[in-house]
């Protein structure tokens, strides 16, 4: 029989966090993250080379995205690095149901610790803590505020009514390819010789089956499983009233297998016996807004043809989505696809310069992507293997060619496995000159 007094005492306690406590935390907290700089191999992350600082003019708050375990403390911390700042990580057991009365503990526990002028404050998952808006609000009017999130949600409530634009926010993804290889050791160089390409596309096969998940590389792939469980618990499951969890989790496995794959709402509906296909719709936004999934629409100018149209659906890691997906044979072609979409994602996070879409005619051509900026068609990308397969050069081709056609660009690359030229082809009378790419030196030279 459960005593319900014992359950009272133990929400009172919780909920009457005192600043000793607090102050506990936070002293736990620096000296893990201490324990981090002195033993850990530090990777300079790309977010940092665009001057993240400069945001963190008052009144601004910085805040910083991305899924759970993708490096975004670190980031945070190294913007601060040569800085006095107070710093506290809320996905911390001992702050679970902290009130909002109990916020300002915190600010009287930095002032304790440190210095009631102390300008620099770094708050970590800090949605975790219902009402947080108004008292981050009332921080940054004094104080140079950084938050993270591992909720794209972080900034589409209260927060952005309260600070009416005073916030400016980036995605942070795991390692790229180029990440990767740093922390392997790898210098990147001007040119590269026939060695430093083997070596490299051998690390690419290392990316492409584990994932760029920093933990990975210090844990191993067992992680793995950890990270996904923690997205699905914490990040979901206990933000949102998820009626069918068991069939949650399955349309969950069955996306993250069907990567680089059409999806729509109302297939999803009819294979998992969902019958309001609005629950199924929150089903993927709740995966979406947790950064493990992402999905692109197909390109139109017409909006409602956008909105209608299946949805082409990829992974936040590709090591992830092999470890806890349904188990398949290897799709070489869709795991590069996957990379793709990845990376022009990371891209466009930090720039904020271009669209991402998908494209098809409704017959048989089709374009992996296609980037839009001010409602130009900027580049064509297909991603391909082996072109040098006949069917698939003229399929792939064809499709490219008579999309330059129809969208007005000429602006087409193609990423491969191997080959690497820049071709002039003429297809159906329409001329186009093409550049072929391998996948490993798009991604380390951001072409």
């Amino acid at each position: 029989m459960v005593d319900n007094h014992n359950i009272y005492y133990i929400f009172v306690i919780v909920n009457n966090i005192t600043v000793t406590n607090i102050k506990q935390i936070i002293l736990d907290q620096e000296f893990e993250v201490g324990e981090i700089f002195r033993n850990e191999k530090i990777i300079e992350r790309e977010l940092q080379k665009y001057d993240l600082q400069k945001y963190l003019k008052h009144p601004n708050i910085l805040a910083i995205l991305g899924v759970r375990r993708s490096g975004k403390s670190l980031l945070s911390l190294l913007l601060f690095k040569d800085k006095e700042y107070c710093y506290l990580n809320f996905d911390d057991e001992r702050l679970i149901n902290l009130e909002t009365e109990n916020l300002n503990k915190i600010l009287q526990a930095f002032y304790e610790l440190k210095d009631e002028n102390v300008e620099y404050i770094i708050l970590d998952e800090i949605q975790n803590v219902k009402g947080w808006e108004l008292f981050v609000n009332r921080l940054r009017r004094t104080k140079k505020v950084i938050i993270t999130g591992s909720n794209s949600r972080l900034l589409s409530g209260e927060l952005s009514s309260h600070l009416t634009g005073r916030y400016i926010s980036y995605d942070v993804f795991p390692f790229s390819f180029r990440e990767f290889i740093k922390l392997k050791g790898f210098k990147l160089e001007p040119d590269f010789s026939t060695m430093k390409i083997a070596q490299i596309r051998n690390l690419l096969v290392e990316y492409i089956e584990n994932g760029g998940f920093p933990e990975v590389h210090k844990f191993g792939q067992r992680i793995l499983d950890r990270i996904y469980k923690d997205i699905i618990m914490k990040d979901i499951f206990l933000r949102y009233n998820i009626l069918y969890k068991d069939k949650f989790r399955g349309l969950a496995k069955y996306l993250l297998s069907n990567f680089a794959c059409d999806i729509t709402f109302t297939k999803l509906a009819n294979i998992f016996s969902i019958t309001d296909i609005h629950t199924v719709i929150d089903y993927v936004s709740y995966l979406e807004q947790s950064y493990l999934i992402f999905l692109l629409n197909k390109f139109s100018y017409k909006f409602k043809e956008q909105k209608r149209a299946p949805k082409k659906v990829y992974s936040i890691d590709t090591g992830l989505m092999r470890k806890v997906a349904f188990q398949q044979s290897a799709n070489t072609g869709r795991l590069y696809e996957n990379i793709v979409a990845l990376e022009l994602m990371r891209r466009k996070s930090f720039t904020n310069s271009f669209n991402v879409y998908y494209w098809k005619n409704g017959k048989d051509k089709e374009i992996d992507f296609v980037l839009e900026s001010n409602s130009k068609v900027i580049q064509l990308i297909q991603v391909c293997y082996d072109i040098k397969n006949p069917g698939t050069w003229k399929r792939e081709i064809g499709s490219l060619v008579q999309a330059s056609k129809l969208l007005k660009c000429k602006n087409l690359l193609v990423i491969t496995g191997e080959h690497e030229n820049e071709e002039e082809v003429v297809c159906s009378g329409i001329k186009r000159k093409i550049t072929f790419i391998p996948l490993w030196r798009w991604l380390v030279t951001g072409y």
